[in-house]
């Protein structure tokens, strides 16, 4: 039976090659453990483990622990643009978008992953700061005064990263008993100030 050029081009295209999956598989289980136990206490051996293959094959796609971070905490904040919505409702607009970011369905992506190896690792401190950084400080740069718009940026991913620190790392119970709607607001007064002086 001869095979034609569709059959061909709808194999190749149909299902993704074995060394994309593979690379998505050791992307995904070192997502889920750094999530979990952070960047120092996740190994190498036990992130091939749960992608189901060698070491060495790891150490053959990304290099080394640290480049493998790299890539596995890639993330886009996706921050609304503040220029577009209601300057009034700035600071719970953007509570309720980290609140979804940490508690939705990336919950084991970039954001946790950066926070809870920042403490103990230098690389990871400086992803976090190149995230926040960059997406931060862009976002409320459309806002308020230029001038202030760094310090302004500082001040809300201080007031954003402690809370993530204390409710989902350090899970102190008054802050982990919070409901959203409590933190919206009240987290939200402290954002809006900062982003908008008001």
């Amino acid at each position: 039976m001869s095979v034609g050029i569709w059959d061909l081009m709808t194999d190749s295209t149909a299902r993704p090659r074995k060394s994309d999956r593979t690379r998505a598989a050791i992307l995904a289980a070192a997502r889920t453990l750094f999530a979990t136990n952070g960047f120092e206490r996740t190994t190498v051996r036990e992130i091939a483990e749960r992608a189901a293959i060698d070491p060495a094959m790891l150490i053959r796609y990304f290099g080394s622990k640290d480049e493998l971070f790299a890539q596995a905490a890639v993330f886009d904040l996706a921050i609304p643009d503040l220029g577009s919505i209601d300057p009034a409702v700035i600071g719970e607009t953007l509570v309720r978008h980290f609140l979804t970011l940490w508690e939705g369905e990336n919950v084991n992506h970039g954001l946790p992953v950066l926070l809870r190896s920042a403490a103990s690792n230098d690389y990871a401190a400086e992803k976090l700061r190149e995230v926040f950084g960059a997406q931060v400080m862009l976002a409320i740069a459309r806002v308020g005064s230029p001038e202030t718009a760094a310090e302004r940026a500082g001040l809300i991913a201080s007031q954003l990263l402690g809370f993530a620190l204390t409710r989902y790392i350090l899970k102190l119970p008054p802050v982990v008993a919070m409901t959203t709607l409590t933190i919206v607001r009240k987290l939200g007064k402290a954002i809006q100030l900062h982003a908008t002086g008001t």
